[in-house]
């Protein structure tokens, strides 16, 4: 049985971890569907956005740890997180396209980084984010260590990790992990609304930005100007950009087209 669930409309294809009855853990086969569907969706120039969620009450409860046994037999955590989260964390990241979390629940332990992955995350007033490495003996993984110090500063990072406590949603928002939180019944329409809206915009120029914006955190500022300058004239050779254009001196909304 398919432990991911596709809906496309619009150019947005939706993505919904289907594991409800473990709260969306993530074992081999939900990993390797996952990242398959983001490398069709990457690959597909009618696809303008994503946007990914969870069944049930749960966003996603991270590693599935009844297949921890057989990691440990078949070569060790390294090799696992090599074959399975890596690849899906860096293919989020790196994914040219805008990519939407909508957290229904907890999410926790790489679940969490499942969803700062993402480029914008909404969550549920139910949404908990859970780090909880620190109480199973063993450290953060999926890019974890690189996302929360990048997100909330080094000493609150240091403080999710080490007292793994559980952050809801409203501190979810405080803290910088969301962008926005909403009440529970209304989060996929909220978030569907809002990915539909990246899903008409101009997905090269998205595309573009993202790039640029993940390079600047590691780059002086004169470099990433010279980036950004680079970065400009390929986007300037789009449709979406003369459309742009010729949008703004006929005063009507643009048209873009994602070309």
């Amino acid at each position: 049985m398919p432990t991911i669930l596709q809906s496309e409309d619009a150019g947005l294809v939706t993505l919904t971890l289907d594991r409800p009855g473990v709260l969306n853990a993530m074992d081999d086969a939900m990993a390797a569907e996952l990242l398959a569907a983001l490398d069709r969706a990457a690959a597909d120039p009618a696809v303008r956005a994503l946007l990914l969620t969870g069944a049930g009450r749960a966003f996603c409860a991270g590693q599935d740890l009844g297949e921890v046994d057989r990691m440990r037999q078949g070569g060790g955590f390294a090799e696992h997180l090599a074959a399975t989260w890596n690849p899906l964390i860096e293919r989020i990241w790196t994914l040219e396209k805008p990519v939407m979390a909508a957290v229904n629940g907890p999410a926790i332990g790489a679940g969490g980084a499942l969803a700062l992955a993402c480029d914008l995350v909404v969550a549920s007033e139910q949404a908990l984010f859970v780090a909880a490495f620190s109480k199973l003996g063993v450290i953060p993984d999926a890019g974890l260590t690189w996302f929360l110090p990048r997100l909330v500063g080094m000493a609150k990072a240091m403080e999710i990790v080490y007292l793994g406590d559980p952050i809801d949603a409203a501190r979810a928002l405080h803290l910088g992990l969301v962008n926005e939180v909403v009440p529970a019944p209304t989060l996929m329409k909220r978030a569907t609304d809002l990915a539909l809206r990246l899903a008409a915009g101009p997905t090269q120029a998205y595309g573009a930005a993202k790039r640029v914006m993940h390079a600047a955190v590691m780059l002086p500022l004169r470099d990433t100007m010279h980036l950004e300058a680079s970065t400009q004239d390929l986007v300037g050779e789009t449709a979406d950009n003369r459309e742009g254009l010729a949008a703004f001196f006929e005063k009507r909304s643009p048209r873009f087209r994602g070309t």
